[in-house]
């Protein structure tokens, strides 16, 4: 039997079409290995977003190479759509597979002919690598063309699937065991737009409330001015729809969100977040911000970090500018000197940090609900898990198997920069039915 490895980079939506490739190459009777032996076939879902995802999707195409000479080597991924010819120039060989083309790779592997109308994205996944929270992508693609990203480019405009195979691809993985889905698309508050009937993100939210033995819908992310009062309501009046969100600040400055064509100001988004707020007061808030972009100075860095202490986030992605060839930013200038956008990241992770342990120590002492997902050796044994508002924590039970299990807790006090320990409540009322 002919062994293959698969490599994913980038966000949740490339992990979940790797999966969908997963399951079709070993129904086909490839077996997976992941030790450092060679394989006899290699796909390489790949990410553009920076530099520094080119570089390492470049990097992963060398350790193919490397391992086995010989081997059939697939480079798929956002990184083909736009540098086709440096992958081929630098490695003879490969073979590409553009991004509408995924559905094909078993086709590719086998070297046999398919009809590229069927596509086994429709069949979506019945399980999820290496997790027990299961991603469905609903939407793919983007129309809103941000000054710094390709993403519009290599994922061309939104499209979205259609609400009954979500559902049964949903029934699926709840029939698997997956108590936890996880909603995820490149612009995911855009769902429905191009679809004929009335159905929006919230009306694919409520379809799947419907299906019993899912506990929990979370939200992959989504953008500030996709988020409907309809879609507050729902988040305030579902028990299932997980209180956390992810909003992309990007910067907390007006002239820098103007000149990265983000659709909207400061303001606007401090009002939104308030709203939300009000609406759900254990709602946590998770969000990307982007340091270093051209033109950006001391006063526009510094309204981010007020920006960002009124939102309070639980946790705050920081990435340094990366420059995109073909994107509006590409041609902008002045440049922030490196040197500075890693003084001001070291700052804003800092900041960061302690926004993070305030919004944490405001559930000390409370009962929540987790989804204990794995264990976690560090100075101890530890099951590992979420609540539903995306508290990572750690709770100390070595006497019974929790994995996957959902139970109820009281968060205790902060151990870490990212942990909350539990203290677990008496086995007869802990387990949730």
């Amino acid at each position: 039997m002919k062994t293959v490895k698969l490599f994913t980079l980038g966000c949740k939506v490339n992990q979940y079409e790797t999966q969908v490739i997963r399951e079709n190459i070993l129904k086909a009777g490839l077996r997976e290995v992941n030790n450092g032996l060679g394989a006899d076939c290699y796909i390489i879902n790949t990410c553009t977003v920076t530099h520094k995802a080119d570089s390492e999707s470049l990097r992963l195409i060398r350790i193919a190479k490397k391992e086995n000479p010989q081997a059939k080597i697939v480079v798929t991924g956002c990184f083909t759509e736009k540098d086709r010819g440096l992958i081929i120039s630098k490695f003879p060989g490969i073979l590409i597979v553009t991004n509408n083309q995924k559905h094909r790779i078993k086709e590719v592997l086998f070297e046999t002919d398919r009809n590229e109308s069927q596509s086994s994205d429709c069949q979506g996944v019945s399980y999820f690598e290496g997790h027990t929270r299961a991603f469905i992508k609903i939407q793919d693609g983007c129309n809103n063309f941000c000054a710094y990203c390709k993403v519009p480019f290599v994922r061309g405009r939104s499209k979205s699937r259609h609400l009954k195979e979500v559902i049964h691809e949903a029934q699926r993985l709840a029939d698997n065991g997956y108590k936890e889905i996880v909603l995820t698309g490149i612009c995911l508050g855009e769902y429905g737009r191009d679809l004929d009937g009335d159905i929006d993100l919230t009306g694919i939210i409520s379809a799947l409330e419907k299906i019993s033995s899912i506990r929990r819908i979370r939200l992959s992310s989504i953008e500030i001015n996709n988020i409907s009062e309809s879609l507050i309501k729902t988040l305030a009046g579902s028990s299932k729809l997980c209180k956390h969100l992810h909003i992309p600040l990007q910067s907390g400055d007006d002239y820098i969100l103007s000149r990265m064509n983000r659709r909207y100001n400061s303001s606007y988004f401090l009002r939104a977040v308030d709203a939300i707020r009000k609406a759900v007061n254990t709602i946590s808030i998770t969000t990307d911000v982007l340091v270093g972009f051209p033109g950006e100075e001391e006063s526009h860095f510094n309204n981010t970090v007020a920006v960002l202490r009124q939102i309070n986030p639980l946790k705050t992605h920081i990435f340094p500018y990366s420059e995109r060839a073909g994107t509006q930013s590409s041609l902008m200038r002045p440049l922030v000197q490196a040197k500075i956008v890693s003084n001001r990241i070291s700052c804003l992770k800092e900041e960061c940090l302690k926004l993070s342990i305030a919004f944490r120590t405001k559930f000390i002492g409370q009962e929540m609900d987790v989804i204990i997902e794995d264990k976690f050796k560090e100075g101890g044994y530890f099951w590992r898990g979420y609540t539903g508002n995306y508290i990572r924590v750690l709770l100390d039970d070595k006497d019974e198997k929790l994995e996957n299990s959902e139970i109820k807790v009281i968060l205790s006090h902060i151990i870490s920069d990212e942990y909350v320990a539990t203290l677990p409540l008496t086995r007869q009322r802990d387990m949730i039915k």
